[in-house]
């Protein structure tokens, strides 16, 4: 099939899209102030808008047709599951927490930053705002899909259980006919975005050193739980992670972990390793309440922001403090852009005791690279999913077929 072909795959189309949408941007940039560019961008800004509403829109019912009618087939040990993925999940969250902490003081004192940034160009408003409310938030979805899931394995409600399986039928449909066809375009046009305002060429050489340093912290988390999770179920982790690269690329572009969840999905359910039923009811799960990436991020952003701004990194005992309650905070956190940092400037303001200027810098430069923070979180639900599978087996739960 023509699909087999590397022209034709996912990963392929991902690169395209981000070449060209860059390629375009740049042009744009440096012909501003034409009728031409603003033209293009109003088509840019506008495509854009549309495109983010409709995979906006998607995500709550992904997560309850994926997750809701996987628990139901958990049967009596769904409770069982699901406080196992919440563990692992603040665990993974709490030691990339503590990772980055011990790497901010081994390493920040003897880097030195540049806190000016160029500014960047404005982009136009959108011409016309085409409003697809979601039919309700990502974390009322998530809840009450657990909720539904959980009731109906413990009263056994077949009707129920039934409507979810095929609920789940039809959203797979609008996942791999709508969804996934037009990430590529959204994608594009992100990166177009991001190069006519000057995000790519200016603002990002300013932290260049911290987000490098990052960037590999997130490859060394990845790969520690990789290898714990295959120590755990005696699987290859290679088997489950060599197929997540459409999910990394998907994830730079989008910088959301539950905009991903469908190339997630995909991903997870070309590994052999992984339980099916477990990649239905773990994946959309992780996706919202799995943030390693975002929250090794952030830590380490901190303590370079403190050491530029006041001097000096936050005491030990305030960033183990910070580790611990943020990482309950990643768990609550909606899956989207930012998600983690809004989530969390309550403990930042108040255990790091930051002022206006190092939150609003801490929001600027986590913005830059909270794209491969969102590309760490959601290739380390394969982990996770993996622990998962591993689970279920020492614990003899049988798999339980989509019918």
């Amino acid at each position: 099939m023509k699909k087999n072909f590397f022209l034709h795959s996912l990963p392929f189309r991902l690169l395209v899209g981000v070449a060209f949408g860059i390629c375009i941007g740049l042009l744009l940039n440096i012909i501003d102030e034409s009728a031409i560019t603003t033209a293009v961008l109003n088509v840019v800004v506008t495509s854009k808008y549309i495109l983010g509403q409709l995979i906006s829109f998607s995500v709550p019912l992904i997560i309850i047709g994926f997750i809701a009618p996987s628990i139901t087939r958990l049967g009596n040990n769904a409770s069982r599951m699901l406080g196992v993925a919440v563990s692992i999940a603040y665990a993974s969250s709490l030691g990339a927490a503590l990772f980055s902490s011990l790497s901010g003081y081994l390493l920040i004192p003897h880097l030195s930053f540049s806190s000016s940034a160029s500014h960047l160009k404005a982009l136009p408003d959108v011409v016309f705002e085409l409003s697809i409310p979601q039919i309700m938030p990502v974390m009322s979805a998530l809840v009450l899909a657990i909720m539904l899931g959980l009731a109906s394995a413990w009263t056994k409600a077949s009707l129920i259980s039934s409507f979810l399986e095929e609920f789940q039928k039809i959203i797979l449909a609008i996942v791999s006919r709508v969804i996934i066809p037009i990430l590529p375009y959204f994608i594009g046009l992100t990166f177009c975005s991001l190069a006519y305002e000057g995000t790519i060429t200016r603002q990002l050489p300013v932290f260049l050193q911290v987000i490098v340093i990052v960037l590999i912290g997130h490859f060394i988390w990845i790969a520690l739980l990789y290898i714990l999770a295959g120590i755990y179920s005696r699987e290859n982790p290679l088997k489950v992670v060599k197929h997540y690269g459409p999910a990394y690329l998907t994830a730079i572009g989008t910088m959301s972990s539950a905009a991903t969840l469908p190339v997630a999905l995909q991903c997870a359910h070309r590994a052999k390793p992984l339980r099916k039923d477990l990649v239905d009811f773990g994946v959309p799960l992780f996706a919202n309440i799995h943030l390693c990436g975002s929250v090794l991020t952030e830590v380490f952003f901190c303590m370079a922001i403190s050491k530029i701004l006041y001097g000096a990194v936050p005491a030990p005992g305030a960033m183990v403090l910070f580790c611990v309650l943020l990482g309950i905070f990643a768990i609550g956190a909606p899956g989207v852009p930012g998600g983690t940092v809004m989530a969390s400037l309550g403990i930042i303001t108040g255990i790091l005791k930051f002022g206006d200027s190092a939150t609003a810098l801490m929001l600027t430069i986590f913005a830059l690279q909270d794209s491969f923070g969102t590309a760490c979180n959601v290739t380390g639900d394969g982990a996770l999913t993996l622990i998962l599978t591993g689970y279920a087996r020492y614990h003899n739960i049988r798999e339980q077929k989509l019918q």
